[in-house]
This record gives structure tokens, sequence and C-alpha cells, in this order.
């Protein structure tokens, strides 16, 4: 007997995308690469968390793409940050451009036929080092680092600021009343913007949600111990109200202020993707010669596993980043050939070659 299939009707949101192995609704983070590893984007109702960098610069790039991959697919953004004024995190939001990742690639990294390198590594294939094989045609933008995006654009765009500027008095969950403010301001906003799996507004939209550099040094309580549970218990309540609605939020954390805790482990455990930015610069006396062409190595700490039994499994796990001056690289990690080595290996065999015909006459003082 034919028994009816039912198929589950997702709702068409702009920007949104159903993934190809769990139909759960996904959207960019506004870096391809980064999509591409982590299983095609970010879910609805997750929570990616960045463990920063010592001097923060790669992590707020990565949460700048975030914000500008909103503005321009119409999505509306909650920026929340107690260390920098967010109008000012705004206003250097990266310009979206064109070009595509080929098209940046340097006029050297196209040629494939035509290597510039010894012969017998002319027949070798060529290594991508972009994770971006896998990426969908329309699914994210590119964004040029060394231009601002349009002030009309971001006047335009629906974006909602939070600073620690109103303090409430009534406060029995947290020691540092910026937490509940902060928490207290999220829930109001998923609700006046309808955004809860309960309501049914006329046109569906996903919000965004970036939190810049919680728990710092501005986030300190009187005691360590104090500061470490406000952090992981706001974590807990953020990602049940994410859990029950059309949202995803984007936090980064400093890592280097918890070192000697586990508040990192159990943000790690909460949060449903979890990647770390080390840097090379915060260390550069152990920097490795062989990593002279990045800044920095990029671990991925937590996958996803939303509507799965078995988290997403990229196919590489070692990947580099580094900063040019248009954008951006996540690439994997794979060792370029030696070419000076390779050209005094030839040079170190001629010699001998040439040494081993007259080793006959060694004792001769001129040998012609």
């Amino acid at each position: 007997m034919a028994t009816a299939r039912v198929k589950t009707k997702l709702p068409t949101i702009r920007g949104a995308k159903p993934s190809l192995r769990n139909a759960q609704l996904l959207i960019s983070s506004g870096l391809p690469s980064l999509d591409n590893v982590i299983g095609g984007g970010l879910p609805i109702g997750s929570i990616l968390l960045i463990e920063e960098d010592r001097f923060d610069v790669h992590a707020k790039i990565i949460l700048k793409y975030f914000m500008a991959e909103g503005i321009v697919t119409s999505q509306p953004l909650l920026v929340a940050s107690n260390d920098v004024e967010t109008a000012q995190l705004v206003s250097e939001l990266p310009a979206v451009t064109n070009d595509d990742a080929e098209s940046d690639k340097r006029p050297e990294d196209k040629t494939d036929k035509e290597m510039k390198i010894a012969w017998r590594y002319q027949n070798m294939k060529m290594v991508d080092s972009s994770p971006e094989g896998g990426q969908t045609r329309g699914f994210g933008h590119y964004y040029d680092l060394s231009s601002t995006m349009q002030e009309d654009l971001i006047k335009t765009a629906n974006i909602k600021h939070w600073h620690a500027c109103y303090w409430p008095d009534q406060n029995h969950m947290f020691t540092n009343k910026a937490y509940y403010d902060l928490l207290r301001t999220i829930q109001r906003t998923l609700h006046e913007g309808q955004y809860f799996l309960s309501e049914t507004p006329r046109e569906r939209n996903i919000l965004r949600i970036a939190l810049h550099s919680l728990g710092s040094r501005l986030w300190l309580s009187d005691r360590d111990r104090s500061s470490n549970d406000d952090l992981v218990k706001f974590f807990y309540c953020f990602r049940t109200l994410l859990r029950n609605s059309y949202a995803v939020g984007v936090t980064t954390v400093p890592f280097y202020n918890f070192e000697h805790s586990t508040v990192i482990e159990r943000l790690e455990h909460m949060s449903d993707i979890a990647i770390r930015l080390k840097s090379f610069a915060d260390f550069p006396e152990e920097t490795d010669p062989l990593f002279k062409d990045y800044h920095g190595v990029l671990q991925m700490k937590k996958l996803p596993a939303l509507s799965s039994l078995a988290p997403h499994c990229p196919v590489h796990r070692d990947l580099v980043f580094k900063l040019r001056r248009k954008k951006f690289v996540i690439e994997i990690l794979h060792l370029q050939p030696e070419f000076n080595d390779t050209a005094q290996r030839e040079q170190d065999e001629t010699t001998e070659s040439i040494s081993g015909c007259t080793s006959g006459s060694h004792n001769n003082l001129l040998d012609f």
C-alpha cells in the first residue's frame, strides 16, 4: 500500500536556507569560508561562541562580518557591548563587494598549469587552501575590509544598540546588574519583534544578536566567583531565549581572562558552535617559521548538532587564518615547497658529482 508522505513546509525567510543534512534553517555568518567549515551556516536558535585573541583584533572582524551580513539581507540587529560604543562598531562595518573568492585571489594562484617552479612539480595537483569548495551560490556575501559600508544603508537598517547605561533596582539573579539589563533587553526585543516560535507575524524574519567581548574586565564584579557565576548564568538564560525564537546569537569572550578556571569549558558546553582564535601576535617569540605566511590558528572547539544525532564533521580541521588588506581569510594549513632548500640540494648534488669525477687527483695541488 502506498503511504502518503507528509512534507514539512519551512517558512521562506530572507537570507536563510534549509540545511541539506537535516532541513535546519541556516543563515550566513558573513564569512563564506567559516560557513562551509561549520556545516553550511549558522542554525536558527543557536549560539556561536568566538574565543577572542589577546588583542581582540580578529574576533571583532568576524563579528563585523556577522553584522554586515544582517544589514545586507535586511535582517534586524541587536548590538551590545560594554567595552566600546556600539554606534562606532556599526560605523566600521565593511562594505559589500561583488567580487567572489576566485576573483580576489592573486594572479599567481590562478595559473594551475603554468607553474613557475621545478619541472618535476608541473604534473602535481594544486592544493586548494580555501575551504569554500561546497559553498552554495547566492548564500552569503563577500565584503571589503578596506572600505566601510554606506551610511545610508546603515541608517535604513533595523539596528538596536545596548550599552550599560541603565541599572535596574530590582535584581535577584546577577551580582553585576548589567547582565540582567542586557538579558531583559534581549527578551523585550524578541517579544516586540514577534520572533518567538509562538508568535504569528505577517512576515517572518530573523534577529541577529551580536555581543561583543562578553565577560571582559568591565563586566567583573567584586569577586572572581561572582563574575564567573554571572557569566555562566547569563549564557544559560541567553541560550534558553534563543531556543524558542527565530534568532541567532554570536558572542565574543576574552579567553585569556579565564585561563585558570573552567568557565570557558562550561560556555563551550552551552554553546552550539565554538571556535578559538590563537593569534601569533600574542606569542611572537614562540611562532614557528613554518607559519610565517599566516597570522594565527583557528581551532574548532565545538560543531553544531541540532536536529541530528551527530555533529557536522569537516573534511579538514587544520585551519589557519590571515588578515589581508581587503578580507579575512580562513585557509587549510599546508606547507609550501621549500624552493631555496631544493635549489641548494641541487647545487650540492652537482658539486658532489663533480668532486666524485676528480676524486683521484686530490693529491695534486693544481688540477688541470
